[in-house]
């Protein structure tokens, strides 16, 4: 589908002709009529697939047309980082190029006491979209900063990013400020069992809308090593033995399996870095910058970094844990072999783990070698029967219409020269 077969204004599509897109993604051609027909809406989709269009298109089409209340907050959009937060800020500003009233501000943590005081008179001079990461949307809250009565659009965006990130409170908190009568937009990667908790508190009647989660990159190379509990420090401590990796992450389910690998891995001479929920912004921010200048060879994290992370020489990922949800693996496994690199994938694997990654393997729709243990390690255990009952084998998932050119008069014709910008993803 094009994007001029939707029902959105002739100024969005002359920032999306600008910005050469013409070919809406899956994920908007079935999001955004729903959306403009006042649908709540669940969308299950990973990050690249152009969600972010998928709920600003149609929301910026609305507040187009002036029927919401001037200098008012008419829609916030929560996001998990100050990264995300100013991206979707970006895109606000190249796809309402040519929206005459329409007005947006990024709120978030991690910066100084000039840029909370920017954001306070942004904030009370009342932009249509605010864009903000929740701890910073309740300080301006608790100051008295904003009022949300009169928000008619309450979006998501990687909300099962904010949840592991322990934003769940602050998510609840936000939305008791607002209308009962409001549309609400949640948009998530997976749907583990607190996404759909938060899902049934604040959707109402919503329409889902999912795109199947893309399969891992030929080029990497996927091992399980099955093991015992006991074993996985040695394994990974073997692994990361070798003087050719430098570039690894090592995932962990738990926070506090973050710390004890950090102190472990410190300990035995390795040169590692941690991420987890207990940070603040600024430290991640730290942590972050250290790894992608090699100042650290070894990022240890929970998801909080399974689809945040935008490196493309990632030699090696270890899950320490297998994931219970299987995309989550998907999206943990998917930062190493980028940009047409090589890479690695290595989980660990115990008795007790082995229907999740049965589940993981139907998902791929491959079985992961199972080779033995690096030398030192011990023997891998047998797998009883009763952990191996109902294995399956892996199965399957199972005219064009263009912009109209203007011949007379309009903006398509002598636009301005700095045009809105496609260097952000859709």
């Amino acid at each position: 589908m094009y994007f001029d077969e939707l029902n959105i204004s002739d100024d969005l599509l002359d920032a999306l002709d600008a910005m050469n897109f013409e070919e809406c993604t899956p994920i908007q051609e079935k999001a955004i009529p729903k959306i403009l027909e006042g649908h709540d809406l669940m969308g299950i989709a990973q990050t690249g697939t152009g969600k972010t269009a998928a709920y600003l298109l149609p929301v910026l089409d609305e507040l187009s047309h002036g029927n919401y209340p001037q200098d008012s907050v008419n829609c916030i959009i929560m996001a998990p980082t100050r990264e995300l937060a100013q991206q979707i800020d970006q895109q606000v500003e190249g796809f309402g190029y040519y929206l005459d009233g329409v007005s947006s501000v990024a709120v978030y943590g991690g910066n100084d006491g000039i840029r909370f005081e920017q954001e306070r008179k942004g904030l009370e001079l009342g932009a249509d979209i605010i864009i903000a990461t929740p701890g910073r949307l309740i300080s301006h809250l608790n100051g008295g900063h904003i009022d949300l009565k009169k928000v008619s659009f309450f979006i998501l965006d990687e909300a099962d990013r904010m949840l592991d990130m322990g934003f769940y409170d602050d998510i609840m908190k936000i939305a008791s400020y607002l209308s009962e009568e409001r549309q609400t937009i949640m948009f998530s990667a997976t749907m583990p069992e607190n996404i759909q908790k938060l899902a049934q508190n604040i959707l109402h009647n919503p329409v889902e809308v999912k795109i199947a989660v893309s399969k891992p990159a030929e080029k990497i190379q996927q091992t399980a090593y099955v093991c015992h509990d006991g074993m996985k420090d040695k394994i990974v401590e073997t692994i990361l033995s070798d003087k050719t990796l430098d570039r690894v992450i090592l995932f962990a389910s738990s926070k506090m399996k973050v710390k004890e690998l950090n102190i472990m891995l410190k300990r035995k001479g390795f040169n590692v870095g941690a991420m987890h929920s207990d940070l603040v912004q600024r430290e991640r921010e730290e942590i972050m910058l250290a790894f992608k200048n090699r100042r650290i060879s070894i990022l240890i994290a929970t998801d909080i970094v399974s689809r945040g992370i935008d490196i493309d020489d990632i030699q090696m990922v270890i899950n320490y844990d297998v994931p219970r949800d299987p995309e989550d693996y998907v999206h943990r496994i998917g930062r190493t072999a980028r940009a047409n690199r090589d890479g690695q994938a290595i989980t660990l694997v115990t008795p007790k783990d082995w229907q999740h990654l049965m589940k993981i393997e139907h998902l791929i729709e491959k079985e992961i070698p199972k080779p033995d243990l690096p030398e030192g390690c011990g023997e891998k255990p047998e797998i009883s029967k009763n952990a191996s009952k109902g294995r399956h084998t892996p199965g399957r998932h199972g005219g064009k219409g263009r912009y109209n050119k203007r011949s007379n008069g309009g903006k398509r014709h002598g636009k301005p020269k700095n045009k809105p910008s496609n260097n952000t993803q859709q």
